[in-house]
């Protein structure tokens, strides 16, 4: 590294001029084009100041001694910059005067190091503040970004201070090209990435967000989802199996319940109870957002429950793992001549879509059954199926208009 980076000047501030007639002699470093003054502590009386020769004249007692304490300073400082560039990769103009006053300096951390202490920390507050799929996916996220600057740079790692557009840009095209990600994917991996640099911006690794000017492309969100008729064909079906005609009774709950496949999973005769209306209602917190999900029990999916609870006591339906659910789903499907990649959570979506809003129920009460923490989310997600219904609505309006 050229030392050639590495500048000391001092300079007088005449704008500061005591009772005695003399100003106040600053210290100024810059490094790699960032600046630092700082107090020298030494006075001067301005006329004496030569800044061009960086001394004090004429000659005497007292400009001598400044003179000789300039000197000190600039070795000082000269020995703090030599001292960082051997023992540490990267510093900067602030840890050159902590190191000058005898301080520690502030470490500059990377970002794959930011990135993995904030993965520990989270490690640690899984049951607590985080569910563990978060940290799957934060986990995930850091291995992306690990994979794209060993493909970008030929480096283990990358610093915050060398952030710009351009690597945002450049990584969102590695994703999409060399991952074969999804533009939904691709946004939540960046946008995880842009958690662990706004961490950086806090604890001062990074001076402001280098991202301000990307942005986000919209993905085209499909809500796949069991039409009234592939709902009723599921639900008369009867398999000769046990293991497929579980699979597909549970599914049926889900379409009837909205639950998510973990609800589902741990659901007890506990979390069923009397709702205000005297009638029965499912109480669950959502293992995702950890909200209060309160659900009323529609007479189809109560048939399921009495089928299946004196099973499998303490939990309310049959128990398996979320791959070998959707594994069965797929037999489902082909049996049933249903084409579509017939998954747990398209139980969830037939439940918003063909049980509630294609029977009128407004939004924001399918947004509260559903769990979701804003209803800018169900919002998001179902827009397609509320204008569908309303051209439905339209469409008759328009019949019984033309029939007068």
């Amino acid at each position: 590294m050229s030392t050639q980076s590495f500048k000391i000047l001092f300079v007088i501030s005449g704008a500061r001029i005591n009772k005695k007639g003399l100003v106040p002699l600053i210290c100024r470093i810059t490094y790699n084009g960032k600046r630092k003054p700082f107090s020298t502590g030494l006075f001067i009386n301005p006329e004496y100041w030569f800044s061009e020769k960086q001394q004090a004249k004429p000659p005497s007692e007292e400009n001598d001694h400044i003179n000789i304490q300039i000197s000190l300073i600039k070795n000082k400082l000269n020995q703090a910059f030599l001292f960082l560039q051997v023992q540490q990769e990267n510093f900067d103009v602030e840890d050159i005067l902590l190191q000058y006053k005898g301080e520690s300096t502030k470490a500059q951390k990377s970002v794959l190091v930011l990135f993995q202490e904030h993965n520990d920390k989270m490690e640690k507050l899984i049951g607590k503040d985080y569910v563990i799929g978060t940290f799957w996916k934060f986990k995930q996220a850091r291995e992306l970004l690990k994979a794209f600057i060993k493909h970008q740079f030929k480096k283990a790692d990358y610093q915050f201070e060398d952030l710009n557009l351009k690597f945002l840009v450049d990584y969102e095209f590695f994703l999409k090209t060399e991952k074969n990600l999804s533009q939904a994917t691709i946004n939540k991996t960046i946008q995880r990435f842009r958690r662990i640099v706004r961490i950086a911006i806090s604890e001062n690794h990074l001076e402001k967000e280098p991202f301000l000017m990307y942005k986000v492309k919209r993905s085209k969100k499909e809500v796949v989802f069991l039409t009234p008729a592939e709902l009723d064909k599921l639900e008369k079906h009867q398999f000769a199996q046990p293991r497929l005609q579980k699979v597909k009774d549970m599914l049926v709950f889900c379409c009837y319940t909205g639950l998510a496949f973990n609800e589902m999973s741990r659901l007890e005769e506990k979390h069923i109870v009397v709702g205000f209306d005297g009638n029965k209602w499912i109480k669950i917190n959502r293992e995702k957002t950890k909200k209060l999900v309160s659900v009323p029990i529609l007479s189809k999916a109560t048939s399921i429950i009495e089928r299946y609870c004196s099973e499998n006591i303490p939990f309310i339906l049959p128990r398996i793992s979320n791959q070998k659910f959707n594994s069965y789903l797929k037999e489902i499907a082909e049996v049933l001549g249903i084409e579509k990649n017939l998954t747990h959570h398209i139980g969830r979506k037939t439940f918003a879509t063909t049980v509630l809003l294609y029977n009128d129920v407004p939004m924001e009460i399918v947004s509260e059954l559903l769990g979701h923490s804003k209803i800018s989310i169900t919002q998001e997600y179902y827009a397609r199926v509320v204008q569908s219904k309303v051209s439905e609505h339209v469409t008759k309006l328009s019949e019984k208009l033309n029939k007068k």
